[in-house]
Formats: C-alpha cells, sequence, structure tokens
C-alpha cells in the first residue's frame, strides 16, 4: 500500500511519488501531516481559498 505524504510547500497530499505534483519539489515531502481537505470546486470552496489552493486535490491542514 503506497504511503501518504504532504508537501511543506504548498500542502498538496501525494500517494507513493518522490516528487509534488503541484509544486514539483522532492525534497519537501513529509510523512507527517494532519488533517486532510479534499477541494472539488475551487471558485466556491472558503476553504480551499484560505489554503491558497490553486488546484483540485487533496490537501493537509498542518505538515510538519
Amino acid at each position: 500500500m503506497a504511503k501518504m505524504k504532504a508537501c511543506k510547500k504548498c500542502n498538496s497530499i501525494v500517494l507513493g511519488e518522490e516528487v509534488c505534483p503541484i509544486c514539483k519539489t522532492h525534497n519537501h515531502l513529509s510523512k507527517n501531516f494532519s488533517g486532510m481537505v479534499i477541494v472539488r470546486d475551487i471558485e466556491n470552496s472558503k476553504i480551499g481559498r484560505k489554503l491558497n489552493v490553486t488546484r483540485s486535490g487533496r490537501y493537509a491542514i498542518k505538515v510538519r
């Protein structure tokens, strides 16, 4: 089973990858994160705006 990791730079959650698909960084992924938000509609998502999300997808609330 693939391990979930969150990017420290953009909070995107990735499954079994070593490179963040959004910001293309590979040394900012962490297994230590809390909370998950799934954003589907960027224009109408208040939480997405609060997290500065630019794409739909899964995002961590807090990454350590």
